[in-house]
């Protein structure tokens, strides 16, 4: 146990956070027209690593988080392609930034709904993740990265 978590869970978790984090300094680099090229090898391997880490996380049924997993893993292929084989060229740039931004937003997506389940007054204003303050946070979440994922996609213009 680390920290009172599973060795797996620690490392998935720790794994998902160098993800967002970096997730969101690529996006940073978006919107101020910067590549970050070290920033997004980064990025986008700690994002693959946590969907794959997340499926050998114990259940006893396929979760929403395996799903969103499956979603992230295809936007981050679709990513991959247009980042590193198509090298942004056409209208692969713009792909590129639109399917970075949602794998994040998925990771986004999914620290909220893990926020609302393991901290306690978070839990306390939404125990069953259906109520007004989970749907609002996620609401909010999904507006902002439809919001930022535009601007990015329109600023984006490597050299």
């Amino acid at each position: 146990m680390i920290l009172g978590i599973p060795p797996l869970v620690f490392t998935h978790v720790l794994i998902s956070l160098l993800g967002i984090g970096s997730g969101i300094v690529v996006l940073l680099g978006f919107l101020g027209n910067k590549r970050l090229d070290a920033w997004t090898q980064f990025f986008l391997a700690t994002t693959i690593l946590t969907s794959v880490t997340g499926f050998f996380l114990p259940a006893r049924k396929i979760l929403p988080s395996h799903i969103l997993g499956i979603l992230s893993l295809i936007a981050l292929a679709i990513a991959w392609v247009a980042r590193y084989s198509k090298q942004m060229q056409g209208g692969w740039l713009k792909t590129y930034v639109i399917t970075a931004m949602i794998s994040l937003y998925f990771n986004v997506f999914v620290l909220i709904a893990q926020s609302f389940m393991k901290v306690p007054s978070l839990h306390a204003l939404a125990p069953r993740g259906s109520e007004p303050p989970f749907a609002v946070a996620q609401g909010v979440n999904f507006v902002l990265f439809l919001i930022l994922t535009i601007f990015a996609a329109k600023k984006f213009r490597p050299a």
